[in-house]
């Protein structure tokens, strides 16, 4: 009698473990993470992730430098959106750290060494500002400007956008062009590249055709992986989503006009 007792409330407890209703509903939630899922795709998925993919980049550029640039290219209205460039300063001047994009055709046009300022640092560069007679470096987004010729030769004007991080950039003449400072043979000589007056300076034999391909409105970011920048960048709090999340609601406003 107790073991057919047994026997009846084992089955009664197998029979609730598989209740339709509780099989429904299993079957609910996981659709229900299906479609989350599809609406917000993993990172490695993402547009940003897939662009920085086909552009070949994942040894040689921080992920974080190039998803910050991307906001900025997403959000920032240049007149030349075929280029963007970005130098990544968490690297030593002995490394190259300066990327040319070619947006259109998903190309590394150049990539190379740039010096930061001398009161920025020796071999890294650890110390930014704004300042008139700072000598340092200033992080952010730029816009490339006009071209002309000055006591470093031919050179580019760069105007930077953020207010109180590099917007003094044109009144300290803060300038690419090239430096004997900036080569190889420094770096043999010395262990690090020799520092500019708050310039992104570069090889002589670079600067020309790296000033023609960015030149009259393009974007430039300079990261370093600062916190108080990004703590104080307008443009990167003011964006309340990822940059492959900009890209996806561009796609989706796109299908949806069309389908008007």
């Amino acid at each position: 009698m107790n073991k057919l007792f047994l026997v009846m409330i084992v089955a009664v407890f197998v029979s609730l473990a598989f209740h339709p209703l509780q099989v429904k509903e299993a079957e609910n939630k996981r659709e229900e993470i299906k479609q989350v899922d599809s609406i917000n795709p993993l990172p490695e998925s993402s547009e940003t992730q897939a662009l920085y993919d086909s552009l070949h980049l994942q040894s040689i550029l921080n992920y974080e430098a190039f998803e910050q640039a991307m906001i900025g290219y997403t959000t920032i209205p240049a007149k030349n959106k075929d280029i963007l460039t970005v130098i990544d300063f968490t690297l030593p001047s002995t490394e190259k750290r300066m990327y040319v994009l070619d947006m259109e055709n998903k190309k590394l046009l150049f990539h190379t060494i740039v010096s930061h300022g001398r009161n920025s640092g020796e071999k890294y560069a650890t110390e930014f500002s704004n300042k008139h007679g700072s000598l340092q470096s200033s992080l952010g987004f730029y816009l490339t400007d006009a071209t002309y010729q000055g006591g470093n030769g031919y050179s580019l004007r760069l105007e930077g956008l953020e207010r109180g991080i590099n917007d003094q950039a044109m009144a300290r003449a803060v300038v690419i062009h090239g430096a004997d400072y900036c080569s190889e043979n420094v770096i043999r000589a010395t262990g690090r590249l020799g520092r500019s007056y708050g310039c992104p300076a570069l090889p002589r034999e670079l600067n020309k055709p790296i000033i023609n391909t960015i030149k009259n409105g393009s974007l430039l970011f300079i990261y370093a992986g600062n916190e108080a920048y990004m703590a104080n960048s307008e443009i990167l709090k003011n964006s309340a989503v990822k940059p492959a999340e900009t890209l996806l609601a561009q796609q989706e406003e796109g299908l949806s006009n069309n389908a008007l």
